[in-house]
């Protein structure tokens, strides 16, 4: 058997199984959509089968006008725009700082930056309701936005920091002998060429923000300011009043804002820009 025959078919058992695996992480989603469709309120039955007996549009319909799911939305639209316009904007030039940059306690306040990331943040949870508390923040958006930023800053300057850390300084003092003064320096060259982690870091606070619940659980008591992962949970929160079916409609309809901003970053996040950057 000759080599090029090996390489073709061990690439054919490398893609059958990635498509084996993508299709058992589908299987939770595709169970999940079989029964918002489910006209009958159970989650597991004897007779299982992925296209329910039952089939109604009616999860959908209760989710759109019998819950509050476009305030909810609307609530965590607000934050996670927010969250993540002041997270790229401090953490970006932080960590371009941190890159570029030598001044005394740089080494020691990263640590720190990470050693504080670090924390588990359900044991920060009662320091932060006191410090909020008194501040009149529990309850409002902008409480929980501080929360939020507070933690993924310190991940948007890591993350950006790394990437920084490769781009070849000779780009930078190329430009630097063509006249180019400091902004147009970051602005033209060295954020296009951090394009890509951009993107990543952006869509992981997206994340973060959107699926986030176990802050805004506690810190949001009212259904009016509930975030979508807060409502979610409040329309399960008990086994015998929730509906499933509703439960698991509202969590699909929820997905689908992260997918269309996923697959309108792909290109940026599959895409490195760095490469032929510097001539050999």
């Amino acid at each position: 058997m000759s080599r090029k025959i090996k390489e073709k078919i061990g690439l054919a058992v490398v893609n059958l199984f990635f498509i084996v695996l993508c299709f058992g992480v589908l299987i939770p989603v595709l169970y999940a959509f079989s029964v918002s469709l489910n006209a009958d309120n159970s989650l597991l039955s004897s007779d299982f089968s992925f296209l329910p007996k039952k089939m109604t549009l009616n999860n959908y319909k209760a989710v759109f006008f019998e819950e509050p799911i476009l305030l909810w939305f609307k609530n965590s639209m607000v934050m996670a725009v927010v969250a993540l316009g002041i997270s790229l904007g401090t953490g970006i030039p932080a960590a371009y700082a941190f890159s570029r940059r030598d001044f005394p306690g740089k080494k020691a306040i990263l640590k720190m930056l990470i050693l504080l990331y670090a924390f588990p943040s359900l044991l920060s949870m009662t320091a932060l309701y006191k410090l909020l508390s008194p501040l009149g923040l529990i309850n409002t958006k902008i409480g929980l936005i501080i929360v939020y930023t507070g933690t993924m800053a310190v991940f948007a300057l890591w993350n950006m920091k790394g990437y920084f850390d490769t781009i070849p300084k000779e780009i930078e003092e190329a430009a630097m002998i063509d006249g180019a003064t400091t902004t147009q320096l970051v602005s033209r060259i060295v954020l296009p060429l951090a394009k890509p982690t951009i993107a990543v870091t952006a869509m992981m606070i997206l994340i973060y923000v959107w699926n986030e619940y176990i802050f805004a659980i506690n810190f949001m008591t009212g259904s009016d300011t509930y975030t979508l992962a807060a409502g979610l949970y409040s329309l399960q929160a008990t086994e015998m009043s929730g509906s499933w079916p509703v439960f698991a409609a509202a969590s699909i309809v929820v997905s689908i804002p992260i997918l269309i901003v996923f697959f309108a970053l792909q290109k940026n996040m599959t895409t490195g820009l760095t490469s032929g950057g510097v001539k050999a």
